[in-house]
């Protein structure tokens, strides 16, 4: 646990739920001799750039919570430096619940998955949206993906003010096409080697 997503996380309410359930003092040794937390290092910049998806958590003007999931290509979200990471944010279903929240307030959780690994990397930053004004032309080129017929509506820039990786307890096992192909590639040959086998002595069979 990083010492500066405990600063954030466990608010009074919480740390009294720690202290009732038998896990507050655990919580407090690892506050204050974990990692600082609030810059992403080497690994953290490269679990990132494999990642195809995340999911981005915000707050209504009401006070209601509201979670996105954004996916791209591999990469699609970029690490700027160690305390930012950014993405083009492409035209949807033009809801623009997630842009609406942000204006109202700027802070996000977002949690980067590998489910394959069972690992997870919890976020907390605050959002920077360029959309009209004279840094969105240049950002939009930066942040551009490969992917056909994309609109970019804006830069999003997000200043990462902590991080923590959990544990896989309970992170399901996923995978993508992708991923499974390595496994499949072999299956696919064998396959095709059989029909054509069967193919062959059927063609011997005929009269």
């Amino acid at each position: 646990m990083s010492r500066r997503f405990s600063e954030l996380a466990f608010t009074p309410l919480v740390k009294a739920h720690q202290k009732q359930h038998n896990s507050r003092a655990q919580y407090q040794r690892m506050e204050q001799s974990g990692p600082p937390g609030d810059a992403l290092g080497r690994d953290e910049q490269y679990f990132i750039s494999l990642r195809d998806s995340f999911y981005m958590a915000s707050v209504s003007e009401t006070g209601w919570p509201y979670v996105q999931h954004r996916g791209g290509p591999k990469g699609f979200v970029h690490v700027i430096d160690p305390k930012l990471i950014a993405f083009a944010d492409l035209r949807g279903n033009k809801q623009y619940i997630s842009v609406g929240n942000l204006e109202h307030d700027a802070r996000v959780a977002l949690f980067f998955m590998d489910y394959p690994n069972q690992t997870r990397l919890k976020i907390l930053g605050r959002v920077e949206v360029h959309e009209n004004d004279a840094a969105a032309p240049a950002l939009f080129e930066s942040l551009r993906t490969a992917e056909p017929h994309a609109v970019i509506e804006r830069a999003i820039l997000i200043h990462v003010e902590a991080f923590d990786w959990n544990c896989p307890q309970h992170i399901t096992p996923r995978y993508t096409l992708e991923e499974l192909e390595p496994s499949l590639a072999p299956l696919r040959e064998r396959l095709a080697a059989l029909e054509a086998e069967n193919a062959t002595l059927r063609a011997k069979l005929k009269p």
